[in-house]
């Protein structure tokens, strides 16, 4: 999944590519990629530097991080990066990132690893917080039953004996 740069010329060039969803899904991941990814963007070379502009298309699965139930997310993103070589770093200074910068990568070896961009893209993607419904109930911490779907019996109040002498004290008053 990479970009060879030999075959950019100076103007602005478009690429369309699709990867299948199993390219692109690892165990490690905090999503499951559900359908083909569609990567359509535009590449501009200025000097050693690249432009790319595109829009990614996809769908996911994700899990909430209450309940543990999959639900499914459509993703159609655009993106905007500056891809610069990547140089080693000898020590010799500070690099200081401005916002203007954020949007940077690097590239080594005249390539640009595309599925490395769809990663970074789909994990900017995701909701700090995977909840399937705003108001997810989750699940009861005593039997564990989804109560989204379900109601149990289970006491809500929980009783810590080791505070019983405070609980007594806010009694008294």
């Amino acid at each position: 999944m990479y970009l060879d740069l030999r075959d950019v010329s100076e103007k602005s060039e478009r690429f369309e590519r699709t990867y299948v969803a199993s390219a692109l899904t690892s165990a490690k991941e905090d999503y499951l990629v559900k359908d083909d990814v569609s990567l359509v963007f535009d590449v501009r070379k200025t000097q050693e530097k690249y432009h790319l502009v595109g829009r990614l298309v996809t769908k996911l699965d994700l899990i909430c991080c209450r309940c543990l139930e999959a639900y499914p997310r459509s993703v159609d993103s655009a993106f905007d990066l500056l891809y610069f070589p990547q140089v080693r770093n000898n020590g010799d200074g500070e690099f200081e990132v401005e916002e203007a910068s954020l949007a940077v990568a690097f590239y080594h070896d005249e390539e640009i690893d595309l599925g490395q961009l769809v990663r970074e893209q789909l994990y900017l993607l995701l909701p700090m917080k995977l909840l399937c419904v705003e108001n997810c109930l989750g699940l009861c911490p005593i039997c564990g039953i989804n109560l989204n779907r379900d109601n149990c019996q289970c006491s809500t109040t929980w009783h810590d004996s080791r505070l019983a002498d405070l609980r007594s004290v806010l009694d008294k008053r």
